[in-house]
């Protein structure tokens, strides 16, 4: 029996079987990573899909995946991947020196590692940015950030950004809904923030679930005291997927009045996604006394930038530079 230390749950694998992930097996007294070099999705997406909105906004993002998750969320949006084991999905070849050429050809500047889980495929994840980030390219997580500190802070110097899922704060919700423990990705998310990565954040809104104002107070004054006012929160409508099929959607309202509230609370950028909102799709200066306060920087619709009236990262009204990452 082996022992996998690459997050909390500390699977005990034995010969021929495999951990919680569905993609680390024990074969022949080895762990080995089944998923390796085998995506089972490679796309080009608008960077606002992940969603990242002070990130490059307007360009495409390499995406790649493979099957599996170390998480087991009921009402997962991806679930046919993410809790998919590896003979269930078709694949593709592709090792991370791979990466940069297939950057190079669409002239675009960074991969996301995204739609499953990019830390229970950790080692193709680490050595897929290392290959990007030898040639001048970027990296971006998009993870439920559920890893041990150790292999976490070997990764992070090579990623430029990531929008992290923060279920709810609330240790039961975590241990029902997902499986997993709300404390590790608290302090993943400060070492996230220490060592540089930009972050944003998303919050799947779940009726019933995990969206009573006290909840999402709790989550957005953690944000506040732990991350900054700066740090992007996107309130994310929920679909019935999976083991969560009783639930309703989202309503609009509720989403509506997350955004409300942590506006209140003081957070300075907050969005609404996986629904048509225009106000909530837009970003404002953040000067209280910019004379263009009421005008939009950018505005989007879906993932589309309609209009992007920053100049080198600043507002053309007052010269505030607004928090993000805005040059390739």
């Amino acid at each position: 029996m082996l022992v996998c230390e690459l997050c909390p749950k500390s699977c005990h694998i034995e010969e021929g079987a495999l951990g919680d992930c569905g993609i680390r097996a024990n074969l022949e007294g080895r762990l080995r990573a089944l998923t390796y070099g085998h995506p089972c999705a490679v796309n080009v997406d608008p960077v606002e899909k992940k969603p990242l909105y002070h990130f490059l906004p307007g360009s495409g993002i390499l995406s790649v995946a493979t099957v599996g998750c170390n998480l087991s969320c009921r009402g997962c949006q991806n679930w046919a991947i993410s809790q998919a084991r590896v003979e269930e999905a078709p694949a593709y070849s592709l090792l991370p020196a791979e990466l940069p050429a297939l950057l190079e050809r669409d002239s675009l500047a960074a991969v996301a590692y995204t739609y499953t889980e990019p830390l229970a495929w950790y080692e193709y994840t680490l050595d897929c940015c290392q290959a990007v980030k030898d040639r001048g390219y970027r990296n971006v997580l998009v993870t439920a950030g559920y890893l041990n500190e150790k292999p976490l802070r070997r990764l992070l110097p090579l990623v430029d950004a990531a929008n992290v899922d923060l279920k709810a704060l609330d240790a039961a919700f975590y241990r029902d809904w997902c499986g997993g423990d709300l404390g590790t990705v608290l302090r993943n998310l400060r070492i996230f923030k220490e060592l540089g990565v930009w972050l944003e954040l998303t919050n799947l809104v779940v009726p019933g679930m995990n969206d009573s104002d006290a909840g999402l107070g709790r989550l957005v004054d953690w944000v506040l005291a732990n991350l900054g006012d700066t740090t992007p929160l996107h309130f994310s409508r929920f679909y019935p997927r999976w083991r969560a099929e009783n639930l309703p959607p989202t309503p609009t309202e509720t989403l509506e009045r997350a955004r409300t509230l942590a506006l209140k609370a003081g957070l300075r950028f907050v969005y609404v996604g996986n629904v048509r909102q225009s106000e909530g799709e837009r970003t404002y200066c953040v000067n209280a006394t910019c004379p263009g306060r009421q005008r939009a920087l950018i505005r989007r619709s879906g993932y589309v930038i309609e209009e992007n009236r920053l100049r080198d990262g600043a507002c053309p009204d007052c010269g505030s530079p607004l928090p993000g990452v805005w040059k390739p």
